[in-house]
C-alpha cells in the first residue's frame, strides 16, 4: 500500500467539501462518536453510536432513531451493549451488529484486553451473541457475498500484523466462523507500510461483485500524537490483495470540535458510507474520539 504521505499528497490535490455535525440527542453529558452510517431496520432509520464519558474508555453502544434531517434521538429501553466502535451489516436479511469489548487482562487485571464481538438482533431488546473474536483483535468485519458465503476481514497485531494489518478469509456461513479460522487468515498483499497501520470499517458489495472497503489508515508523529485518515480500497477477485487505495477524508475536512485528548485532535475514524445515485457518497465518521459528523465526497468506488 502507498504511504500516508503519498496518499495525502494525491488527496489534497483534489480535496473539497466540509463536514457537518450529526445531532444525537438523549445521551446527557456523554460524547457520542464513532457512529455507523444510518441504516433502515424494522421500519425505522437508526444510527448506532459509541456513548462514553469524556474521561473514560468504557463505553456503550446505543441506538438513535431519526427524528429529522441529521437529527437523531436516543431510543430508551433497549438492550445496551458494553462495546466500542459499533458496526452493522445484514446476513440473510438479519441485522448483525458488532463492536469491541474491553475487559481486564487475565494475567494482569490492571491492564486491558479487547476483542470484537458479533451479535444477531431481532429487535432492539433482543441481541444474541454469535461470536467472541480473538483476544487482542479489533476491526473484525464481515460481509455476505452474492453467493451467500461470508467474507471476513481480520486485523491481527503483534508478531503477525505489527501495529495492525488486514487479513481476509471466506467461510460458507457465519456458523462456521471460529477464532482459529480468524487467526489463520492470511494477510492481504500490499498491506500497510512500515510503522503505519489501519483496518477495515465497512465492506461494500460493488456492482461487479467485487468488494470495496471503507477503512482507516493511521500513524504516530514524533510527539506521539495519532493521525487517523478515512481511506478506501478494493480487493482483487480472490480477496487476497489491496488495490486502488486512497485517502478520502482528513480532519481538516470536518467542522471544529474539541477532541477527547490533545493527542487525538487529528483523528477521523470511518464509521459508514452511503453511496448516492449522483456519483457522490456520504461518509459518516467519528472525529477526535468525541464527535460525530458526515461529509459528502466523490463515491470512492465509482468508475475505479
Amino acid at each position: 500500500m502507498n504511504t500516508i504521505e503519498n496518499l495525502l499528497q494525491v488527496y489534497r490535490e483534489n480535496s473539497a467539501g466540509f463536514g457537518t455535525r450529526i445531532t444525537l440527542n438523549g445521551a446527557g453529558d456523554k460524547d457520542v462518536y464513532n457512529i455507523t452510517a444510518p441504516f433502515h431496520w424494522l421500519g425505522q432509520e437508526y444510527i448506532a453510536g459509541r456513548v462514553e464519558s469524556r474521561d473514560s474508555e468504557f463505553s456503550e453502544v446505543r441506538f438513535f432513531e431519526k427524528t429529522e434531517t441529521d437529527k437523531y434521538q436516543l431510543v430508551e429501553n433497549t438492550a445496551v451493549l458494553a462495546l466500542q466502535d459499533p458496526f452493522v451489516t445484514f446476513v440473510q436479511g438479519e441485522l448483525i451488529i458488532g463492536g469491541v469489548e474491553v475487559f481486564p487482562k487475565e494475567t494482569d487485571p490492571t491492564m486491558l484486553d479487547w476483542r470484537t464481538n458479533l451479535y444477531r438482533a431481532t429487535s432492539l431488546t433482543d441481541f444474541e451473541q454469535i461470536l467472541a473474536g480473538p483476544i487482542g483483535m479489533k476491526d473484525l468485519r464481515i460481509k455476505e457475498l452474492a453467493d451467500g458465503r461470508i467474507l471476513v476481514l481480520t486485523r491481527p497485531q503483534g508478531e503477525k500484523g505489527g501495529r495492525g494489518k488486514i487479513g481476509a478469509i471466506v467461510t460458507e456461513s457465519l456458523t462456521e466462523l471460529t477464532i482459529e479460522k480468524i487467526e489463520a487468515a492470511p494477510l492481504l498483499k500490499r498491506n500497510f507500510s512500515g510503522e503505519e497501520w489501519g483496518g477495515g470499517n465497512e465492506l461494500h458489495l460493488l456492482e461487479d461483485e467485487r468488494i470495496g472497503v471503507l477503512g482507516h489508515i493511521a500513524c504516530f508523529d514524533e510527539a506521539g500524537n495519532r493521525h487517523y485518515y478515512a481511506c478506501s480500497f478494493q480487493l482483487n477477485e480472490d480477496f487476497s490483495q489491496i488495490e486502488q487505495e486512497k485517502i478520502i477524508a482528513e480532519r481538516a475536512n470536518f467542522a471544529p470540535s474539541e477532541p477527547k485528548r490533545p493527542d487525538l485532535a487529528d483523528v477521523v475514524f470511518s464509521g459508514g458510507l452511503i453511496r448516492n445515485t449522483d456519483g457522490t457518497a456520504t461518509l459518516y465518521a467519528g472525529i477526535g474520539d468525541s464527535d460525530a459528523q458526515k461529509l459528502t465526497i466523490p463515491d470512492p468506488f465509482k468508475n475505479n
